[in-house]
């Protein structure tokens, strides 16, 4: 039962960092065009 004082604020924590590196990644547009890059490399093959 002890553990349970170490593993709730862990995983607290962990879902807070996980949670903020998202915010970070949508808000410097890091989802933005996801299709492009697959079609540059179609794109290059072909040609």
């Amino acid at each position: 039962m002890d553990i349970l004082y170490l593993l709730v604020p862990v995983s607290l924590v962990l879902v807070f960092a996980i949670g903020a590196l998202f915010w970070w990644a949508v808000n410097h547009r890091q989802f933005d065009e996801l299709d492009q890059e697959g079609q540059r490399i179609l794109d290059d093959v072909e040609g």
